[in-house]
């Protein structure tokens, strides 16, 4: 059975906590970005060091190794995105198909180890992007193809649900930490 692509418009999680993970985005303190980057990306490594990382637990979810490759490919995309944001006030962003990027970039089939690194390579770019953001730069606003806009402020807090959100899909240990919001917080 095929994946069921996921054809939701998430950004109503900027309004209000997500019911299937619990987190909310609104208590997350924003000057801590680079550092709840970094530990997401470490959570992730962790979660590829299972022997099963590639086993589906059913066939039309994704194995915790499809959603590592996910959070690596979001990483890199925000990255670019936020650096987009940061050099140009009104950034237009391309559409990004999730699904289609798992099936070109055959993610079932990815080395663990070699996504690890990725993560940790993806991870460490967007968190020094995250370490440019000051001041009034948290309103440069981004817009994608759709039409949504985004600042930086509401493009960090988007960003965080999405690998937080999937460390609950791989039931991490870690994924506690996050959605309870000990890392959120000075």
């Amino acid at each position: 059975m095929a994946i069921i692509p996921d054809e939701k418009d998430w950004t109503w999680i900027l309004d209000r906590p997500c019911p299937e993970c619990l987190f909310d985005v609104t208590a997350l303190n924003l000057e801590l970005m680079p550092v709840l980057v970094r530990d997401l990306s470490r959570a992730w490594q962790q979660v590829l060091l299972s022997p099963t990382v590639a086993v589906r637990p059913s066939p039309d979810t994704w194995s915790p190794l499809e959603y590592a490759c996910h959070v690596r490919d979001v990483f890199s995309l925000f990255a670019t995105r936020l650096s987009a944001m940061i050099e140009t006030d009104g950034a237009k962003f391309l559409n990004w198909d999730q699904d289609q990027a798992a099936i070109e970039g055959n993610y079932a089939d990815q080395d663990p180890t070699e996504v690890s690194s990725g993560l940790g390579e993806a991870g460490e770019q967007l968190a020094l992007q995250f370490s440019r953001v000051s001041g009034s730069l948290w309103d440069h606003r981004g817009f994608r193809s759709n039409g949504s806009q985004f600042t930086i402020r509401t493009f960090a807090q988007y960003f965080a649900h999405d690998p937080i959100h999937h460390l609950v899909d791989v039931a991490s240990p870690d994924a506690g930490t996050f959605t309870q919001g000990r890392l959120t917080h000075p």
